[in-house]
């Protein structure tokens, strides 16, 4: 299936306002089938500066809260590629950063991940069963962060989009940090309502909490943001010890060069995002990201 082409320019700003703009006029991002379009140049060889793509981040900042992503598709399983849902704050790692989609190449299940400076460590306590916690300390070595890599299938990449997308849902509250996903035909009613009640909710896809962190000192203030990188810290470092994306190029930079084609699928459609703040259910509605 062809990557959509946007029928809408978008209007507000991802990083910046000349990226904004560059994006639209590209193609990079816009409208399409009624979602917000963040795409990738899956045309150009061996671009100069990289392959081009869209990181939008939000202008606002938020402590705590409860964060309901609606996605149709996000990119699709390749070699090279690393989307992410996140959010983070600044100084980094200070105020820390919470991964709540997220992986690489050719992964099919989530990866949920916290980073912070030295002193936070977390337990996967009230995860779903069968969730592994990768490390518990959130800073880790070269600040790989705490990690809890999802056992269900379907919840990332191509699994993802095969399913029809779903809904992905963090919480945030001073004594735990929970990320839940929801495929598209066991969307809970109360988040479809606007009355989301996470207490309803089956175990969430990965909780962290124990006593070893203080949350409200570790998160604070954080933007979010979506994006769509290639090779780098993650998918880069890993590519001599992943046999099947190693066979196609020497380097993970060469592949992603010399194969534009490769990342049609390396898009987002995102319906909507809404912020809760508190169990008022005041709330910020991001509908389509317009300002």
């Amino acid at each position: 299936t062809p990557s959509p082409t946007p029928t809408t320019p978008l209007t507000s700003s991802p990083a910046s306002t000349s990226s904004a703009l560059l994006a639209n006029a590209t193609g990079l991002a816009g409208f399409s089938e009624g979602a917000v379009y963040l795409g990738i140049d899956y045309k150009t060889v061996n671009p100069a500066g990289g392959r081009a793509s869209v990181r939008l981040e939000s202008k606002k900042n938020w402590t705590q809260g409860l964060f309901i992503a609606d996605i149709k598709h996000m990119p699709g399983s390749a070699c090279g590629v690393w989307p992410a849902f996140w959010t983070f704050g600044e100084p980094w790692p200070t105020k820390g950063e919470i991964d709540i989609i997220e992986g690489v190449s050719m992964q099919s299940n989530n990866s949920a991940t916290l980073h912070t400076s030295k002193g936070c460590k977390m337990e996967a306590t009230g995860s779903t069963q069968g969730a592994t916690l990768i490390n518990g300390d959130c800073m880790g070595e070269a600040n790989a962060g705490c990690s809890i890599h999802s056992n269900t299938a379907n919840t990332f990449g191509t699994g993802f989009n095969s399913i029809g997308g779903g809904v992905y849902a963090m919480e945030w509250t001073s004594s735990a940090i929970s990320i839940s996903f929801f495929p598209r035909p066991s969307i809970p009613a109360d988040i479809t309502a606007g009355t989301p009640d996470p207490s309803k909710w089956p175990s969430p896809q990965a909780r962290f909490s124990g006593g070893g962190c203080n949350i409200d000192q570790y998160f604070n203030s954080h933007k979010m943001i979506f994006n769509t990188a290639f090779c780098g810290d993650w998918a880069g470092k890993i590519w001599d010890s992943d046999a099947s994306c190693k066979a196609l190029a020497p380097t993970c930079d060469k592949y992603v060069g010399d194969n534009p084609t490769a990342f049609k699928e390396a898009y987002w459609l995102i319906n909507s995002v809404v912020v809760y703040r508190d169990a008022s259910a005041k709330r910020d509605v991001r509908k389509a990201f317009k300002a």
